[in-house]
């Protein structure tokens, strides 16, 4: 897939606010400070599309950007973010929830991993709850180019293990790096190829 256009086109702070179409969205999540600004910039090739930010939880607001006209790629808030307040915690935990078990133009759910790191609870969890709830999702492996091939190939399959403890499908995962643009034609492709499946 080429990218002709990519647009902010608004953000919302509830999924009543967000917009009134019916184009497929596929929306990004992950941990604060896992590279998800970076990574959106990368996929459509404008370095200030989402604004990247060495202050981790810097999404507070489900952004949307129009891609070549005819789908949404979502930036949705990191989740795990220490500093925030129980209640603004609470707040966006709502906001994403909503977001992923009540919009139905979502259409896949990106989720981010800092491959640097060993398999976290938390994303686990996270994981577990999207297969509980039947939600579309596929893994993405951040940041690959911050370690060796082998410590890469090594984390990759840690996790990927893990996982086969509690799935018996794995969901489709995508290695990357927003500096080398690692796995930026797969994921392209990847959204290419369910758009071409979806009823115009």
């Amino acid at each position: 897939m080429q990218i002709k256009s990519a647009d902010f086109f608004v953000s919302s702070a509830r999924i009543d606010q967000c917009p009134d179409s019916s184009l497929p969205e596929y929306a990004f999540i992950g941990r604060s400070n896992v590279g998800k600004s970076s990574l959106i910039n990368m996929l459509t090739g404008k370095s200030k599309l989402a604004k990247t930010s060495s202050t981790p939880g810097k999404t507070i607001l489900i952004n949307h950007f129009i891609i070549n006209g005819e789908w949404y790629l979502v930036d949705l808030p990191g989740y795990g973010y220490a500093k925030r307040s129980k209640k603004d915690a609470e707040k966006f935990e709502h906001m994403i929830t909503t977001y992923i078990l009540d919009r139905e133009q979502m259409t896949n759910l990106f989720l981010l991993i800092d491959v640097r790191h060993e398999p976290q609870l938390i994303d686990m969890e996270f994981m577990e709850w999207l297969g509980e709830n039947g939600v579309p999702f596929s893994i993405v492996f951040t940041k690959s180019d911050k370690v060796s091939k082998a410590k890469l190939k090594g984390n990759v399959s840690h996790y990927l293990a893990e996982l086969e403890k509690q799935w018996e499908e794995l969901p489709p995962y995508f290695i990357t790096s927003s500096e080398t643009k690692t796995g930026r034609e797969e994921i392209l492709n990847y959204i290419d190829e369910i758009n071409k499946t979806l009823v115009k």
